[in-house]
């Protein structure tokens, strides 16, 4: 069978604004410099942090070669102290007064966090750390919201040497638990409640059933934050105003290695088990460093905004590490963009100055539903100079009304592509230096050479699609699964083993496509291109078509099994609220923005979609619903769904279950 691709047209650019490009901090040679000797690059790179002890070899490498299971190292003797490079090197330089951390929680308490002050907390809580017994290397789970203390204890163990893996503060007992039992984490960190949704929700009886007999957990540090009554363990529990606050505020960070481990992040998905990635101090620093520097072009008055929750790999590298080891000034924010009112992130960005404006594009996209097509009246955003999204694409749609409404229709809107196996972004535009298109991430940042490939290891011609690879190893990466090096290497490496110059390409699990220009535009999961009557169809394609019809506020699409073409596109959307959804609207849509053989078979109106904490809409689980419904429709025994620990609203899943149930389905 001929195999043939449709695609998704697009021809908006915007150039870089002549602002940016006349005081850009990375300029178009970069990329030259980067492709002329990438080792030389990235040691350039960490020499922006500071080392207590240089190293002698810039990078070894051990391909995939045969069964071998690959290994990266970066700056080979090197030693440094990652919480020192991100607070108390700016001390020393006398901007101990910049404000550090602006923190707002959701009730609206708000406090001004300076670089002094975050550096007498963070010594304090390492300090209260080795009280409790936490030694180099020493893994501690973090189960807390977004607040000062999240970022302070996680700065600590970065101090300290422990190894951190925070989880989001809305996760079960079970997703806690497995963390901690993967980990053999010593060390539990959580609070008595949350504020979410203009409630008070207790936690620590959530975090007991996660703790409950685990043999390598000696203690829960439990922070004071709603002042709810809460079940306690003598002996085991004890709070932070007791052992944390009370700790001396002197504390000298020891170096450490440059292959260190610096924390343990989970990946999130409907099958198997989370994976434990493992981050490093030196090349994750060095990446996370430069790449907040370079592609948010970071200035010493920014105000910076990265709205993820902190257990995410974002909120790592742009609101913990990037921008802290620039010493910028940053917003963290505890609540949901809509308590007590949709305003409240403009609101944020008016009160703080927000300058930097970093977000995912289902809440852009959740904005468009929100708002229509402006926003509310009587909020100033002048102070805005630049926007990125991250999660997955984002629809050309959703980009155009982004720059439009947040950004005056002048704004450069960074897309970056990246994930937690990469540690940082890997394709993004530079704002003084790309070309904008809307719904592309553009071009590898320098330093990075990611491409895509054919089932062969051959790059694809332009317009068409493949798999998208990462062919030379970087200092951000993750370097193994943790205790599992062999599923590192199979789910990573193993599809590309052995090709190419340096043994072996990184495989993102991601299919792309390149145009004329050399840009990369992501066409969704690997799993989730849909095969229809010979045809490859993106997923985000037919999504970002969808998207752009006005009654639609978000899509997700994923493939089913159809007896006549193999595979069927379904469809799941939800209603934007500004006029009724016509299904033979939404398939004209497609089969204009894509061609008629993109247009789902079927389209089903829902509630919401079921999303990771990223905003990353989970396409498979999607699918599973789907085929669970046949089954039941034909008295078979439906297959189990994948892995559902993850999702920041597992409500979700039975809503769709329940509207499938009652759906009239085309045959």
């Amino acid at each position: 069978m001929t195999v043939t691709e449709a695609r998704l047209h697009e021809t908006r650019t915007y150039s870089a604004p002549a602002g940016f490009a006349a005081t850009a901090n990375v300029t178009a040679e970069a990329y030259a410099r980067a492709a002329s000797d990438p080792t030389l690059f990235w040691e350039q790179a960490a020499e922006r942090l500071d080392w207590a002890e240089p190293w002698h070899t810039a990078h070894e490498w051990d391909p995939s070669v045969g069964d071998a299971v690959p290994a990266a190292r970066w700056f080979v003797g090197g030693q440094l102290n990652v919480a020192y490079n991100c607070v108390d090197r700016h001390v020393e330089a006398g901007r101990g007064d910049k404000v550090a951390l602006h923190f707002e929680g959701e009730p609206g308490d708000r406090i001004a966090v300076t670089y002094s002050d975050l550096q007498d907390r963070v010594s304090r809580a390492a300090n209260a750390l080795i009280a409790l017994g936490i030694r180099p290397g020493d893994r501690v789970v973090v189960y807390l919201p977004v607040l000062i203390e999240t970022v302070v204890i996680t700065l600590a163990c970065a101090r300290v040497g422990a190894v951190h893996s925070l989880v989001f503060g809305g996760f079960s007992a079970e997703a806690v638990r497995f963390r901690l039992a993967d980990t053999g984490a010593k060390l539990l960190v959580t609070s008595d409640g949350q504020f979410r949704r203009g409630t008070a929700t207790e936690v620590k009886s959530t975090a007991d059933t996660a703790a409950e007999d685990l043999p390598d957990l000696e203690h829960v540090l439990v922070l004071r934050r709603t002042g709810q009554d809460v079940p306690w363990t003598e002996g085991r529990d004890v709070w932070w105003h007791d052992v944390v606050d009370t700790a001396s505020s002197r504390h000298e960070p020891d170096a450490f290695d440059a292959e260190h481990p610096l924390f343990i992040i989970y990946t999130s998905g409907t099958t198997g088990k989370p994976k434990g990635l493992v981050h490093t101090s030196g090349g994750y620093l060095t990446h996370a460093s430069w790449a907040h520097w370079a592609h948010f072009d970071a200035k010493p008055d920014d105000v910076h905004w990265c709205t993820a929750d902190l257990a995410w790999v974002t909120a790592h590298t742009y609101e913990i590490y990037g921008p802290l080891s620039n010493g910028l000034t940053q917003v963290i924010y505890e609540g949901t963009p809509d308590t007590p009112n949709r305003e409240r992130h403009l609101e944020i960005i008016e009160r703080y100055g927000v300058t930097v404006y970093y977000t995912a594009p289902t809440l852009i996209r959740t904005f468009m539903t929100w708002f229509g097509a402006e926003l509310p009246q009587g909020h100033d955003l002048r102070t805005l100079r630049l926007l990125g999204t991250v999660g997955e694409a984002i629809n050309p749609e959703a980009w155009i009304w982004f720059r439009r409404n947040f950004g005056r229709d002048e704004l450069p809107v960074v897309d970056t592509w990246w994930q937690s196996e990469t540690g940082a972004a890997m394709i993004a535009p530079l704002p003084g230096v790309t070309t904008l298109k809307p719904g592309s991430a553009s071009v590898p940042l320098p330093g990075i050479d990611a491409t895509v490939v054919d089932a062969n290891g051959d790059e694809v011609a332009p317009g068409r699609s493949g798999t998208l690879v990462v062919r030379r190893p970087w200092p951000g990466m993750a370097r193994t699964v943790w205790g599992n090096p062999q599923r590192y290497r199979d789910a990573y490496w193993s599809a590309y083993a052995g090709h190419g110059e340096h043994g072996g390409y990184y495989v993102a699990g991601d299919g792309a496509t390149r145009d004329a220009d050399g840009y990369i535009w992501i066409l969704g999961r690997l799993d989730d291109v849909v095969n229809v009557s010979g045809h490859r169809l993106s997923t985000i394609e037919i999504e970002s078509a969808l998207v752009a019809h006005d009654t639609v506020g978000e899509a997700g699409t994923a493939g089913v099994s159809d007896p006549v073409t193999g595979q069927a596109v379904v469809a799941f959307v939800t209603a934007s609220g500004r006029a009724e959804v016509s299904t033979s609207q939404l398939r004209g849509q497609v089969a204009t923005a894509i061609g008629p053989v993109a247009k789902p078979k079927h389209i089903v109106v829902v509630p919401d979609l079921p999303k990771t904490r990223s905003g990353k809409i989970m396409r498979r689980l999607l699918a599973q619903l789907w085929e669970a419904e046949q089954d039941r429709r034909a008295g078979r025994a439906p297959a189990p769904l994948g892995d559902t620990t993850s999702l920041q609203n597992p409500w979700a899943v039975d809503d769709i279950a329940a509207v499938l149930e009652t759906a009239e389905l085309r045959t």
